[in-house]
């Protein structure tokens, strides 16, 4: 791997490289304002981090599948610029921690040269497209998903109706039923279906939406059972196209399509999509797919039985870390990564035992592991020594010992208390106390620093979240106990139920009362989550109340897992969605930007893009207007209300065409995105522009700065 230049690197990606870099320069010279750079630099991947100085980078890993040479690339970039160190994530995204600002286009184009992209791997985004990592090889799959969630990602990479929205977007696909993407907590999920239709089988899809974790969670609503595979894209573009016109931008806490679906009923919110089908670019066709099950497989030659180096951690691994693939004769093997963390060094012995023994296609899971496919019975013993010398042999991928944390306190600016420190007890406690559970599945722990989930924390049979507790003048780390979520056994998914705040240091006595609880009272067969929703929430809270007497705190606690200083509760901003900043001069200039976008797609032929682009310059017009003259602007939506309302009824503004501003931008729902309609909503959009620029250039003298939460609109 090295870092010279590479002539395959797209346009497009040279392009976005070039503009971080340049943009990063007008930041250092001030002239851009540090909010609105840093809404720039988020959708390149480049996330602020809690020490000051330095950023992480995600890495876009579309459903989780890297191949060796991008795993290496990977490496390569982590030891150049930073500290070797490959972060998996929920969203099978891997992170660099501790870069500096001014590496990463550099770094960018290193991992370009692998096709590896940061574009739109944070922000308010269509963010990375997660998916079942054994899709293509489940036994109980009805076809492969992977195609169609690397065509969605396609899509709407670099897509202009998902650069800019209120809050970020999440999709995931799941293999079959068993949900192991979660798709009943996304923005949009699938699930395959197949049925026959006069004597032909039919692929399509399961379709749910407006499922979502966080503070408040909620259950995605089911709105096809089955939808034709050549459905699914448009309905994903017009679904985010009715994301970005009616989502909430004022209130972050209330900008995910969850809440625009409580809001509005999701049965508007499916009409509104319905309403879309005219306008949207994404073409209905069946995907293409290769349908060879067996990809090419690297050569070798065992000439002698390969005995285990232990037998007795070889004969659990296998029980608990490898399955037969649809394709008979071959395995999967899942590699567990405590804490989602593996080294540079260790990436590439790994991509080395792959290229010998499996195929080319290795898959970050949704709970911060690995998956190796195609590998053969004659191999796994081999494959199993190869992991022990790694330290990847852990067994109990997916069960309780096998615990999901994000990265808390060690880097994020939301971190309350030390998520990872934490597994690491939590993970000792099962393992010594309750071995019998490394081979249970139905039973998982799931840690995040904070309220925000990125643990998954609300999805776990036992969960937990950072937060705090005053004691008198003192505070104390805690973690707040959640139980009962996750997928059932019919491939149902439950929110997990608020229990009881303790001190951190107490969590893994609280966990051993659970778990001994559970044995000790539990019918014969009944499952975990079972056994939590028959109880209820306050037999828990009674069970586990004692553990929350501040009295009897022993003056460790008052420090948090990994730490021997007493806590602090040290919260920055985060910025995993929009930020708050606005200017009026600054939403003219952006009213340019994107008359010159809306020209440059047209030039090349990109009719729909060019329109949309167009859409933009037209609500960014009304918005700045309204907000010289201090209207909100909570969604895109009521700008052209609110515009109507205050300029066009009252004479103020008159527009070049008969009829409403609402009917006005909304032509683009009523029309194909044709060449002919595209030049002429252009047109029209540029003289709107023009006007408004002039009815700004009369307003009082000296430009008004408003500066709030309504930027985003």
């Amino acid at each position: 791997m090295n870092s010279e230049s590479n002539l395959t690197i797209s346009k497009a990606a040279q392009k976005d490289i070039e503009e971080l870099g340049l943009k990063i320069k007008e930041y250092e010279k001030g002239n851009i304002p540090e909010d609105k750079f840093k809404l720039f630099r988020l959708t390149r991947g480049v996330y602020g981090q809690r020490q000051p100085g330095v950023q992480m980078i995600r890495i876009k890993i579309p459903y989780g599948k890297v191949t060796t040479k991008q795993l290496e690339q990977i490496a390569f970039v982590s030891d150049k610029y930073t500290n070797g160190n490959l972060h998996l994530t929920t969203r099978q995204d891997i992170q660099l921690h501790y870069v500096k600002v001014n590496d990463s286009p550099a770094l960018w184009a290193d991992l370009e040269q692998e096709d590896i992209t940061l574009r739109e791997a944070c922000g308010n985004t269509v963010r990375n497209i997660t998916g079942s990592a054994a899709a293509g090889i489940d036994p109980n799959e009805a076809f492969d998903v992977s195609p169609y969630a690397h065509k969605l990602f396609e899509f709407f990479l670099r897509n202009p109706i998902c650069q800019e929205m209120g809050r970020k977007f999440k999709i995931a696909f799941s293999s079959s039923d068993d949900d192991s993407a979660f798709t009943y907590f996304h923005d949009l999920g699938v699930i395959p279906r197949v049925k026959t239709i006069d004597g032909e089988t039919v692929k399509g899809f399961k379709v749910v939406i407006a499922g979502g974790l966080g503070a408040l969670s909620m259950v995605a609503h089911t709105v096809h059972e089955f939808l034709p595979e050549e459905e699914l894209l448009p309905f994903a573009e017009a679904l985010v196209r009715v994301f970005d016109r009616h989502g909430e931008r004022a209130s972050r806490n209330k900008a995910r399509m969850k809440f625009l679906a409580k809001k509005i009923g999701i049965d508007t919110l499916v009409q509104l999509v319905k309403e879309e089908a005219k306008a949207v670019k994404a073409p209905r066709e069946k995907l293409v797919v290769d349908e060879a099950e067996i990809p090419a497989l690297p050569q070798y030659e065992i000439k002698e039985a390969v005995a285990p180096i232990n037998q007795e951690a070889y004969n659990e691994w296998l029980a608990t870390n490898v399955f037969e693939q649809k394709q008979k004769g071959f395995y999967g093997v899942y590699l567990v990564c405590p804490l989602g963390n593996i080294s540079s060094d260790t990436s590439r012995k790994l991509a080395d035992l792959v290229r010998k023994y499996a195929a080319d296609d290795i898959r970050v899971t949704v709970n911060q592991n690995l998956l190796l496919k195609f590998v053969k019975q004659d191999a796994l013993t081999i494959i199993f020594n190869e992991l022990y010398s790694l330290d990847l042999h852990y067994s109990g991928y997916n069960s309780i010992a096998d615990i999901t944390a994000c990265p808390g306190t060690d880097t994020c600016n939301l971190g309350v208390s030390n998520s990872t420190a934490l597994s690491t007890e939590l993970e000792k406690v099962v393992r010594e106390e309750f071995p019998e559970l490394v081979r249970d599945t139905t039973i998982t722990i799931k840690i995040s620093g904070c309220m925000n989930s990125c643990g998954q924390h609300m999805a776990a049979s036992i969960g937990f979240h950072g937060s705090s507790i005053k004691n008198g003048a003192h505070v104390i780390p805690a973690m707040q106990i959640v139980l009962g979520g996750g997928v059932n056994t019919e491939g149902v998914g439950y929110v997990a139920e608020k229990i009881i705040k303790l001190p951190t240091k107490r969590i893994p006595e609280a966990l051993r009362i659970v778990l001994n609880n559970y044995f000790e009272n539990s019918e014969e067969g009944e499952y975990f989550n079972e056994y939590v929703r028959r109880q209820g929430r306050r037999y828990f809270y009674d069970e586990l109340k004692t553990l929350a007497d501040l009295n009897t705190l022993q003056d460790e606690e008052y420090s948090d897992w990994g730490s021997v200083e007493n806590f602090e509760l040290a919260v920055g901003v985060g910025e995993c969605a929009g930020v708050i900043f606005d200017m009026i001069g600054s939403i003219i200039q952006e009213g340019e930007e994107k008359i010159s976008l809306a020209n440059e797609s047209f030039t090349q032929g990109q009719y729909a893009d060019a329109i949309y682009h167009n859409y933009n310059v037209l609500v960014i017009s009304a918005k700045a207007l309204l907000l010289s003259d201090d209207y909100k602007c909570n969604t895109q939506i009521s700008i052209m209300q609110d515009f109507d309302t205050h300029y066009v009824s009252t004479g103020k503004v008159s527009l070049p065409v008969e009829g409403s501003f609402e009917d006005f931008v909304l032509q683009l729902k009523q029309n194909e995105p044709t060449k002919e309609f595209a030049e002429k909503y252009l047109s029209l959009g540029k003289d709107f522009f023009n006007t408004i620029k002039a009815y700004r250039a009369n307003q009082l003298a000296g430009e008004k700065q408003v500066i709030g939460s309504y930027y985003k609109a």
